[in-house]
């Protein structure tokens, strides 16, 4: 058992008095005190085990052993920066590119999401010698400052809000809640024409366009899953206006979506886009991230004249720990385990949709799947106080989930990848309870008559994904995974 230096009120006051008050802990009203973590569980300083299923930083398990293993018998041998040469750092870079398409191939290591964000702005900026960025809405991409004007996740909670006029705003293609849903004959085009209007309204004013950047799903945003044909579209009128197209993998790469090692795979083969961005579960905890790209916009950016330079970024101890990752990834099947436990969870929310009118939508791929609560399926009006009593509730049961989107409602699994079909039945089975009572003290039942809900929805027909046969509960065929996965070892 691990110990603590101090008792847990003293924790709380010493963080109110030494760290800066914009700096939330979760559950603000009775705050968790962890002092020790181990595949998908987490205790606190009493020892009682909580289920973590928020935390996709721990991707491959928290305390991974084999990743703790790597990293202290590097920091054993050295520790510098990548001015020097090192088989780590072109070890790592080849093996991240061979589970890429083959023209992402230059790498650029850095040491958290949001300095891979800056620096992909700043790759588009050189090559394109455009300004402008299309960003959409609810989307969030990192919290230093070119980040802040881009995230409106972000930018719409100042008590002042000022969009940069070099930044424009498409909206989020949520095909529940959005401007196009799931009765839209092609929601895909619909959107992609959004962001066309937007290129041409910023032409008229003589502003160019850099970059288009997404999340390949959008996380912060309430778990939004693009129509399947929407980032092939834009990245053509993004192209075609002399911009390029970033893919911000921040919150879903490295397997999370089952299906595929990357959550833009799911739109297809076609599509590639010009830029990557990696953070959070690439060192399963340690600061390590990368930009990827393409030799051409390497290029150019070497052609600014300005050398680029990141101290910690790529270091030995930081590679040896990224390539445990890939390892234990590939060795422990947790792609496979999350397309098979994601489609297991799935499944089971499904179920739970049918018994709970608060349930408005279930959607995601793998183990990245959101739960939108609603007052009302018909207006499908935000069930937030709703969202805000489920998760601590189940926090008093020692279950770890979060509300997130727009208006707080959406409940958020993206748990580390060894999560099991046991912990998805715990945490559905909780889930189920806490509605139950939720519903019965508002009132609430099932209508009688069939509502919106019934509609075919684009999410669950069947579609051809690269390749896949992805069914309504996001499940396809785990022996096809090694298709994407042909040339993930060199």
């Amino acid at each position: 058992m691990a110990t603590q230096v101090f008792k847990k009120q003293k924790t709380i006051e010493l963080r109110k008095k030494h760290i800066g008050p914009s700096c939330k802990v979760f559950f603000g009203h009775d705050p968790i005190k962890i002092v020790r973590a181990r595949g998908q569980y987490m205790y606190n300083e009493k020892d009682e085990q909580y289920l973590d299923c928020i935390n996709n930083v721990a991707h491959v398990g928290h305390s991974h052993p084999d990743v703790v293993r790597a990293g202290a018998k590097q920091m054993e041998l050295l520790n510098t920066n990548s001015r020097f040469l090192h088989d780590n750092l072109v070890q790592y870079a080849q093996r991240l590119q061979a589970t890429l398409p083959e023209k992402l191939s230059v790498c650029y290591f850095v040491n958290s999401g949001s300095e891979a964000n800056d620096l992909a702005l700043r790759l588009a900026w050189q090559y394109t010698g455009h300004r402008d960025i299309i960003t959409l809405d609810n989307a969030y991409h990192g919290h230093v400052s070119s980040l802040i004007d881009i995230s409106p996740y972000k930018f719409h909670q100042l008590a002042h809000p000022q969009q940069s006029q070099h930044v424009h705003v498409a909206p989020s293609p949520d095909i529940y809640r959005g401007k196009y849903r799931e009765d839209h004959p092609d929601p895909a085009t619909a959107y992609a024409d959004d962001v066309k209007d937007i290129i041409e309204k910023a032409h008229a004013k003589g502003h160019k366009i850099a970059a288009f950047i997404a999340e390949s799903l959008q996380s912060c945003g309430g778990q939004v899953i693009p129509p399947v044909g929407y980032f092939q579209k834009v990245a053509q009128h993004v192209r075609e206006a002399g911009g390029l197209f970033i893919a911000d993998e921040v919150q879903v790469g490295f397997g999370r979506v089952g299906s595929h090692f990357w959550a833009f795979q799911l739109q297809g083969e076609d599509f590639v886009p010009d830029i990557v961005t990696m953070g959070k579960p690439i060192g399963n905890g340690h600061p390590i991230s990368c930009v990827v790209t393409t030799r051409e916009v390497a290029e150019g950016f070497m052609s600014s004249g300005m050398e680029y330079f990141n101290t910690f970024g790529g270091n030995p101890v930081s590679c040896a720990i990224g390539l445990a990752v890939l390892d234990v990834i590939e060795k422990e099947a947790l792609q496979s385990n999350a397309l098979r436990v994601g489609g297991y969870l799935t499944d089971l929310l499904e179920k739970l949709k049918q018994k709970h009118p608060l349930i408005g939508d279930i959607r995601g791929r793998g183990l990245f799947v959101g739960v939108e609560l609603v007052k009302n399926r018909i207006e499908r009006t935000p069930a937030t106080d709703e969202a805000q009593t489920v998760i601590y509730r189940l926090k008093d049961q020692r279950i770890l989930l979060s509300a997130d989107g727009p208006h707080r409602n959406v409940l958020k699994f993206k748990p580390p990848m060894c999560f099991t079909t046991e912990d998805a039945d715990l945490a559905v089975d909780k889930i189920d309870q806490i509605l139950t009572d939720l519903e019965k003290a508002s009132d609430l039942s099932m209508p009688a008559d069939k509502d919106p809900e019934t509609i075919p929805s684009k999410r669950k027909e069947t579609l051809k994904e690269n390749g896949h046969e992805i069914h309504s509960n996001g499940t396809t065929d785990i022996h096809s995974i090694t298709k994407t996965n042909k040339r993930r070892r060199t």
